[in-house]
């Protein structure tokens, strides 16, 4: 268990992806380029089982930006998407119900 103020500490924001693509030598790995309202950050995100980088720019997704950079395949990741898991183990992304502007707070 998190107390609530753990919770707080967590930023989350509605990201829109502009641009997507495989990360060459990987199954799972696509690098995104999303905008967060205030800027736009690469992400690294295990979806490549369920999306193809095609059908991704465009979507928007919930994103935590307050994480600490990780580099994976030697490409930095500023945050990180959040998903649900299939009982299969593949992530199902997350979208509004409604369009709404990229860098909304998540709460």
């Amino acid at each position: 268990m998190i107390t609530f103020e753990d919770f707080k500490k967590l930023e989350i924001k509605i990201g829109r992806i502009l641009s997507a693509k495989r990360v060459e030598g990987t199954d799972k790995l696509i690098e995104l380029l999303v905008d967060i309202g205030t800027e736009e950050r690469t992400l690294v995100a295990g979806i490549a089982q369920s999306y193809s980088a095609e059908e991704l720019p465009g979507k928007l997704i919930p994103v935590l930006v307050n994480l600490e950079p990780k580099k994976m395949r030697g490409i930095t990741s500023h945050g990180m998407i959040l998903a649900a898991t299939e009982m299969e183990g593949k992530p199902v992304l997350l979208h509004p119900d409604r369009d709404v502007l990229p860098g909304s707070e998540v709460r």
